[in-house]
């Protein structure tokens, strides 16, 4: 290749001379023998270029091209991928508040749950208490009243001893007042108050 461009270059400056023309004297006049030699080198250098040359250029510039459509494709298909993983994501975080959500009101509901639970065992607990204090104030009140009338057996067992100055035996006198006490009501007494 370098030896067929110097061989050309080498005819075209040894063949100048000899069929050179004299120097126009106006730039404007048309030399031809320049004109041939320059249409001749021109058409070696463009046989040359387009078979050396240009092949390898074109075929680095297609290449880049497609190097340029190939990132252009795998840029789209990433930004596509992008915004799919995008919405998929903000889609599983819409889910996951609205299971956030629904945890928070099913927590609220298992508190009042627990609350009224909590507040019925309380009302319940109270009621057993008042029952078993009323029953304790039944159980106390029912011993006063029998501690009260042994104590009036007792004092109307000495009282009737010493008003009759007769001495009947104790378990006799204790039996008669009980009898008599028993015989009466408490709306007895309350009805003679």
């Amino acid at each position: 290749m370098r030896n067929l461009l110097r061989s050309l270059v080498l005819l075209a400056a040894s063949a100048t001379p000899a069929l050179a023309e004299p120097a126009p004297k106006n730039l404007l006049d048309p030399n031809y023998g320049l004109m041939v030699w320059t249409l001749v080198i021109f058409v070696a250098l463009l046989i040359v270029l387009t078979k050396f040359a240009f092949g390898p250029i074109t075929k680095s510039v297609e290449a880049r091209e497609q190097a340029l459509e190939d990132a252009i494709g795998a840029a789209k298909r990433d930004r596509e991928d992008s915004a799919r993983v995008l919405a998929e994501h903000r889609a599983a975080l819409d889910a996951s508040r609205d299971e956030a959500q629904k945890i928070i009101a099913e927590a609220r509901v298992a508190g009042d749950r627990v609350r009224a639970d909590l507040v019925e065992q309380a009302h319940a607990e109270q009621a057993n208490m008042l029952a078993r204090a009323r029953q304790e104030i039944e159980t106390e009140k029912t011993r006063a009243i029998a501690e009260l009338r042994r104590e009036a057996v007792d004092l109307a067992i000495l009282g009737a001893g010493k008003v009759i100055e007769k001495n009947l035996d104790d378990a006799g006198n204790r039996q008669l007042v009980e009898s008599f006490l028993s015989s009466v009501t408490a709306s007895a007494v309350s009805a003679s108050r």
